[in-house]
């Protein structure tokens, strides 16, 4: 078959692969985390499959809990991700670049000029995934005692997002003259400043830099609470969400576009990207055997913390075998908590049952089989309303990524489901998005 309609793809590279248990296997190298040529191996992997980006994720502290329990496994946040975007800038020629920036933490105007430069110095690649962070131990990185509440955080970021923009918009297109011989590097007509006074902002501007080569780096968003919905639907250009079913995922996806036509948009200019983890060989039982090797490794205490920090409880004293408990409402990781609590219901399943589902990727969806198998998942989220692509989150790098590119791709190609070259330059040329005029909502 053939489509007009092309599936986006995202390389979500983390840590040592997206498994709990993935720097455990014989395969992994647990020195790689501290290198940087695994990581441009990765990116270089999927830049030769023509993926539209790698992506970055990332939070400002160590999770709570003892440093014996943290222990157990690497910090997979190893990372600043704005300095090794600005390094793979250098070392890739056309994937996109996207990584995890706070807008709680730090200040919209360094944002800004962050961003600005790395879209410059890569061509045009960049794109930042907006979050408002969801843990106490990261606010107490910053002065505080706790986060900051959540419908607070979001608030927060709509103003910090405009400022964003506006800073970003400060420079006219073609405001750089560069004439030697008037001696007028820029056309002062052509830079104002922002002067935002908001609420939670004053900022006076402009950058100190022209504008982005693509206007504005791309917005990408992953909060699927009811703020995070909001946000998205109103400013986001991808949406990244974690989503377990093909009727959760559709009913996301329509809401999301429900509300970017609410908000005064086009709807396609918003791409829906879930999470999927591929476990893909040659056969479906090669497939199954791989995913099993690594449920095998998983560290029950490091399991049961992990689903702690993504429920935000602690359930270090929950009967595991008996039922999810009633969760109290948090500050962070509302959608999250959620989505393991629909799990739960829907399956039928005990702590213990549902903990062995998070460590595998966090609550996105996990896929095993053959080659045909991962293409026909994909093909029918996105034919039936419920993805315009995925982020593709390899249980283990860089080994699961080159299984991925080898086997699915070409089948998705055959399909006539994604391209076999990159047409464009920037990363919204590949994303189909395109370029906003200064000033544009």
């Amino acid at each position: 078959m053939t489509s007009d309609r092309q599936m986006r793809l995202g390389a979500f590279l983390f840590g040592l692969g997206h498994h709990l248990a993935a720097w455990r296997h014989p395969e992994a190298d647990p020195s790689a985390l501290t290198r940087f040529e695994p990581i441009l191996r990765s990116a270089r992997l999927a830049e030769a499959a023509a993926f539209d980006a790698v992506f970055f994720a990332d939070n400002v502290g160590l999770p709570g809990g003892s440093l014996e329990r943290l222990s157990q496994g690497p910090q997979v946040y190893y990372w600043e991700p704005l300095t090794l975007l600005a390094a793979l800038a250098t070392q890739t020629e056309r994937i996109g670049l996207i990584c995890t920036v706070s807008a709680t933490y730090m200040p919209p105007y360094h944002l800004a000029r962050k961003f600005a430069s790395l879209d410059q110095l890569s061509g045009g690649r960049t794109g930042w995934n907006l979050v408002t962070s969801a843990s106490d131990a990261e606010a107490q990185n910053f002065g505080l005692e706790h986060q900051l509440a959540h419908d607070d955080r979001y608030a927060r970021a709509a103003e910090y997002l405009q400022v964003v923009t506006g800073l970003w918009d400060t420079w006219d297109d073609d405001a750089l003259v560069l004439d030697k011989e008037a001696g007028r590097f820029f056309d002062p007509t052509k830079v104002r400043r922002l002067d935002h006074d908001g609420p939670y902002y004053r900022v006076r501007g402009p950058l100190q830099s022209g504008r982005p080569v693509q206007g504005r780096p791309v917005i990408v968003q992953a909060g699927s609470s009811d703020d995070g919905r909001a946000l998205a639907g109103a400013s986001a250009e991808v949406v990244f969400t974690a989503q377990q079913s093909l009727a959760g995922a559709q009913a996301f996806y329509a809401d999301i576009k429900a509300r970017a036509v609410a908000a005064g948009r086009n709807p396609a200019d918003v791409l829906i990207m879930p999470g999927v983890m591929p476990f893909v060989a040659e056969t479906r039982e090669a497939a199954e055997a791989r995913f099993q090797s690594l449920q095998d490794l998983v560290d029950v205490r490091q399991a049961l913390g992990l689903l702690s920090g993504l429920t935000g409880t602690d359930l270090s004293r929950a009967d595991l075998d008996g039922p999810f408990p009633d969760l109290p409402p948090t500050e962070g990781w509302r959608g999250r908590q959620e989505l393991f609590r629909e799990v739960a219901e829907d399956e039928g399943l005990n702590l213990r049952q549902l903990m062995y589902r998070a460590v595998s990727a966090r609550g996105h969806k996990v896929v095993a089989g053959s080659p045909q198998d991962v293409a026909d998942m994909m093909q029918q989220w996105f034919e039936a309303g419920a993805a315009d692509g995925f982020n593709a989150m390899p249980p283990i790098l860089p080994g699961d990524l080159e299984a991925f590119t080898r086997l699915v791709v070409p089948e998705l190609r055959r399909r006539g489901l994604f391209r076999d070259a990159y047409d464009g330059m920037t990363l919204r040329d590949h994303l189909g998005l395109k370029r906003p005029a200064v000033g544009a909502s």
